[in-house]
């Protein structure tokens, strides 16, 4: 195989040209055009945006006029880009934490397929030169040029009335909890179905806070570095829990996180000194970076079957860690290669 930049040979295996440094050309399964539009994408970059920073509202332009005969990973591509990904990726220094929290938003966030997903991440890291590994080998399954926004396998029925909502149909913001800044015990009313980021970050005198039944989504750092914070009650309709949300509130002793929440993203519960006890649901697949890092009193932690993917830093400065997990399962093999104490169980029985 021949480097697509300079027409050196490449090594089997290699993830890039170890003359040029550029990225191989890869094809994810299910997406037979990938290879050609890492071409496009690579040739856009280079026509359009040689030497300066990657404009994402040009980019998408020329999307729509070079990708014109591939109308399905066009609009996959630019609904990808409107989220607010490759923003997110060009903002991270770390390539390799950027790739795993596009990853994780594309999935969780966007609500794609885990193929649509590695097909996303083929593409950009290729346009912007990074190395990429696919880290799955996914069954072929049908492209969807937009996904759903909350197709039912992953936003559960709300039953405040016969009809599922929207994750956007009502969102709480910073200024409607402008109100409760001096309120210990908060209940907000039903019909909101979002939290939004930084809601109520660093709210001290908040002791507890009850979320309505109508709650899908829970915005980044929105309760980080309340101190004061003992319980929260979330609803079986949360699905999606954002990086940091509950980061730093050192008095949160535990938290029951409703089945259906499909990722533990980045220092969601990172410094919580208190958590003595955390139950992960068997929807969960994945827990990002210092997702726990720094709860010293956290005794255990049950991972199930489900989650194949661990960042090596999660759960850093966690003394009093034991993990209850199934016996030779992802999570029991992370464990013994990073050192942490486990209880398994033989598969099949239950944890």
């Amino acid at each position: 195989m021949q480097c697509e930049i300079c027409n050196a040979e490449i090594e089997s295996g290699a993830l890039s040209c170890s003359q040029c440094g550029a990225p191989i050309l890869q094809n994810v399964e299910g997406f037979e055009n990938t290879m050609t539009i890492q071409r496009i994408l690579h040739t856009l970059i280079v026509e359009n945006f040689s030497g300066k920073q990657v404009n994402v509202r040009s980019l998408t332009a020329l999307l729509r006029d070079y990708l014109a005969d591939y109308k399905p990973e066009q609009r996959l591509l630019i609904y990808a880009i409107n989220s607010g990904i490759l923003r997110s990726m060009l903002g991270e220094g770390n390539h390799k934490i950027a790739i795993m929290r596009a990853r994780t938003r594309l999935i969780s966030e966007c609500f794609v397929s885990e193929a649509a997903a590695e097909f996303v991440l083929a593409c950009l890291t290729y346009m912007l030169k990074w190395e990429f590994e696919i880290r799955l080998n996914p069954v072929s399954e049908p492209l969807r040029a937009v996904p759903e926004p909350a197709p039912a396998t992953v936003v559960s029925k709300i039953k405040s009335s016969s009809t599922s909502l929207n994750i956007n149909a009502k969102i709480f913001k910073p200024l409607d909890a402008v109100k409760y800044r001096l309120t210990k015990h908060i209940v907000i009313k039903g019909g909101y179905t979002q939290i939004e980021g930084f809601c109520f970050d660093k709210y001290s005198i908040m002791r507890s806070i009850k979320l309505p039944s109508t709650i899908i989504a829970i915005g980044e750092y929105a309760f980080s570095s309340c101190k004061k914070l003992q319980t929260i009650e979330l609803p079986d309709s949360v699905r999606i829990i954002r990086a940091g949300a509950f980061s730093q509130c050192s008095e949160l002793v535990s938290i029951a996180i409703p089945h259906g929440v499909l990722a533990i993203e980045d220092n969601t519960f990172m410094c919580c000194e208190a958590l003595a006890s955390v139950v992960i649901p068997s929807t969960v697949s994945s827990i990002g970076l210092q997702a726990f890092s720094g709860c010293e009193n956290l005794k255990v932690i049950t991972l199930p079957d489900s989650v194949k993917y661990i960042d090596d830093s999660a759960f850093l400065f966690c003394p009093e860690l034991t993990v209850k997990c199934y016996e030779n399962s992802y999570a029991h093999k992370f464990c013994l290669s990073h050192g942490i104490k486990t209880q398994t169980v033989p598969a099949g029985m239950e944890i």
